[in-house]
C-alpha cells in the first residue's frame, strides 16, 4: 500500500512545526471583523473573518477570508467531528449567488490537509519558491499568488477529519472516519452544511483534488448528487489516481510496469540520460515510449516466461534505452522496474536519488548499495516551508487562533479502510462515469505532471480510456499536461499554466449534453 499511504501531495507519516521564520505581514492589515455565529444543529461556530487584497495585473483582487470550524452532526444530532475551513469570497460580494462560482478544494494522503494546494497554487497567497530551483526561499515566506483561481471561482479549503484542525468530536473514535466510505460521507456533510448556510445552493459548483483527492472527488461526484441534491458544474482532478489497479503492481497486475514507462523516459529525458536522438525533444520520446509500452511491452509481460531468449534480450534493450538505466540493472530486474528502484538508480552514477514527487529533484545518497530511495528529496524541504508559513499565516493574517497542532500530513489517519475495493482494487472512475451519466452536463479536468513517480501520467489516460462513456460526454473531459512532478505547481511555468487553465475551465459556458 506504498502509494496509497503517500499519495496527497505526499508520502511522509509526520506532520511537521518548523522553526523557519514566519512570514512577512501584509504591508495592508487585514480589516477584522466580528465573524458570523450559526446556532443549531452545529452548535456554535466560532470563525474569524478578515477582508485583504492583492494586486493581479495592476488591479485589486478584494476578498474576504473566513477561518474556522463547522460541527457536523449525525442524524440523531449527535456531534460527530469538526471540520477546519478556509474560504475566500471575492468582494464586492454579488447579491445573486448564482453568478459567483465556488470551488471546494482538498489534498489527499490519505492524511494531508489542504494546506498543499491551498498555499502552492490556489489561494491568494502562496508559498514563495526560488525561480531557478523551484525550492523553497529562506527564510520561507508567502507572497501574493497572481494565478490564484480566486479571480474565477470563490474557494473552500476542507481538511478531512485527523488533518489540519479538523478533528473528532469529543467521545467519537478517530477511526470511523478513516476509510472510503466514511470519508466521503462526512466531506459531503460539510459541503452540504456550508452550501446551506452561505446560501450557494444556486452557486455553480466545483470540486478540486489533488492525488488521494482526486479518488476523493470522484467518489463525492456522484454521493453529492444522489444523497443531497447537489449538482456539480465541473472537477478537477490534479495528480489523479482514480484506478489503483493502474499504480499498484501486484501478483497478476503488471499493468503499473506499462504505465510507468513513458515517466520513466520523461524523468530520464529531463536528467539527460537518453541516447542524443531521444533527447532531441520531450514530446516525440514520450510519443515513442508510450506507443512502444502499449504495442510491445505490456504484451511481453503478459507472455513472460513464453518469451524467448531474443524476444526478452530485445525487450531488455529497448527499457534501458527509455529508461536511461545500465542493461545488466534491466536485465536483472525481470523486465519489471518498480518506481522505487528507477528512483535510486537513475542517477546511481552520481551517487543521488531523484523525487517520487517531482524526479526532477534530486539528492545525496546515503545508502549507494541500495538499489532503492531510502529518502524523497522532493518532499522534506516543502513540508517544512508549508508547515512554518501556514502557522504564521493562519495567526497573523487570519486571526484565527487555536493551539492544536496544524496536521499538514500525518499518518494518524492510517490504516485506511479502502472499503469497496474488497480484495482487489479500488477504482472509482466508475462513480465518476456515473456522475457523468446521470448529469451530462458535468465536466471533468485532469491535470498530470511529466516528472511525477507517484501517480503517472500515462495511467491517468489508461483511466480515461476506459471510462464507458458516449462520445458526447467524453469531449467533457479534458487532460492538461504540465513540465512538473506531483505538484504541478511548484514549477513556474506550470503554474502560470495551471492557472490560466483553471480560469479559463471555470468561466467556460456550460456544456451541453
Amino acid at each position: 500500500m506504498r502509494n496509497v499511504v503517500s499519495l496527497v501531495a505526499f508520502a511522509a507519516l509526520i506532520a511537521v512545526n518548523s522553526p523557519l521564520a514566519p512570514a512577512e505581514p501584509p504591508t495592508s492589515g487585514p480589516a477584522t471583523q466580528p465573524g458570523p455565529v450559526f446556532s443549531g444543529p452545529g452548535g456554535v461556530d466560532k470563525l474569524s473573518v478578515t477582508e485583504n487584497a492583492i494586486t493581479i495585473n495592476g488591479k485589486p483582487l478584494n476578498y474576504r477570508a473566513t477561518a474556522g470550524r463547522i460541527d457536523v452532526h449525525d442524524e440523531a444530532d449527535k456531534p460527530k467531528a469538526d471540520f477546519f475551513f478556509v474560504a475566500y469570497e471575492r468582494l464586492p460580494a454579488d447579491d445573486d449567488p448564482s453568478k459567483r462560482p465556488i470551488t471546494f478544494v482538498f489534498n489527499g494522503g490519505p492524511g494531508a490537509a489542504s494546506v498543499w494546494l491551498h498555499l502552492g497554487a490556489v489561494g491568494p497567497q502562496r508559498v514563495a519558491l526560488d525561480h531557478d530551483t523551484d525550492l523553497p526561499l529562506l527564510p520561507c515566506h508567502l507572497e501574493e499568488n497572481p494565478d490564484t483561481w480566486l479571480a474565477a471561482t470563490d474557494l473552500v479549503f476542507i481538511d478531512p477529519v485527523g488533518t489540519g484542525y479538523s478533528r473528532a468530536a469529543q467521545g467519537e473514535k478517530p477511526e470511523q472516519f478513516f476509510g472510503v466510505t466514511e470519508d466521503i460521507h462526512w466531506v459531503a456533510e460539510f459541503i452540504r452544511l456550508y452550501t446551506t448556510r452561505y446560501q450557494r445552493w444556486l452557486s455553480p459548483k466545483y470540486l478540486a483534488g489533488e492525488s488521494y483527492g482526486t479518488t476523493r472527488a470522484a467518489g463525492l461526484s456522484d454521493y453529492l448528487q444522489q444523497s443531497d441534491g447537489i449538482g456539480l458544474n465541473g472537477i478537477i482532478l490534479i495528480s489523479s489516481v482514480l484506478n489503483f489497479g493502474t499504480i499498484e503492481a501486484g501478483p497478476g497486475n503488471d499493468l503499473p510496469y506499462e504505465l510507468y514507462l513513458p515517466s520513466y523516459a520523461a524523468v530520464a529525458w529531463y536528467h539527460h540520460k537518453l541516447a542524443p536522438d531521444l533527447q532531441a525533444d520531450l514530446q516525440k520520446t514520450i510519443a515513442q515510449a508510450e506507443q512502444w509500452a502499449t504495442e510491445t511491452y505490456g504484451p511481453a509481460l503478459a507472455k513472460d516466461a513464453t518469451l524467448s531468449t531474443d524476444e526478452r534480450a530485445a525487450i531488455n534493450q529497448k527499457l534501458s534505452r527509455f529508461t536511461g538505466l545500465p542493461l545488466d540493472f534491466v536485465d536483472k530486474a525481470d523486465l519489471r522496474i518498480r518506481p522505487d528502484q528507477f528512483e535510486g538508480s537513475l542517477l546511481a552514477d552520481q551517487r543521488k536519488v531523484i523525487g517520487r514527487f517531482d524526479a526532477r529533484l534530486s539528492g545525496f545518497n546515503p545508502e549507494p548499495l541500495s538499489n532503492s530511495a531510502p529518502f524523497d528529496p522532493s518532499l522534506q524541504p516543502y513540508l517544512s516551508a508549508y508547515t512554518a508559513t501556514f502557522n504564521d499565516y493562519v495567526r497573523r493574517t487570519l486571526k484565527y487562533e487555536n493551539d492544536m497542532t496544524y496536521e499538514v500530513l500525518t499518518g494518524r489517519v492510517q490504516p485506511w479502510d479502502m472499503g469497496p475495493a474488497g480484495s482487489g482494487y479500488l477504482d472509482v472512475s466508475r462513480t465518476l462515469t456515473s456522475a457523468m451519466t446521470d448529469n451530462p452536463r458535468l465536466r471533468v479536468m485532469f491535470v498530470s505532471g511529466y516528472f511525477d513517480l507517484a501517480t503517472p501520467f500515462a495511467a491517468a489516460d489508461y483511466t480515461i480510456n476506459h471510462m464507458d462513456l458516449s462520445p458526447e460526454l467524453r469531449r467533457h473531459i479534458i487532460h492538461n499536461f504540465y513540465e512538473g512532478g506531483h505538484m504541478v505547481y511548484h514549477h513556474h511555468p506550470s503554474l502560470n499554466k495551471l492557472g490560466q487553465d483553471v480560469r479559463a475551465f471555470v468561466n467556460e459556458p456550460a456544456a451541453a449534453p
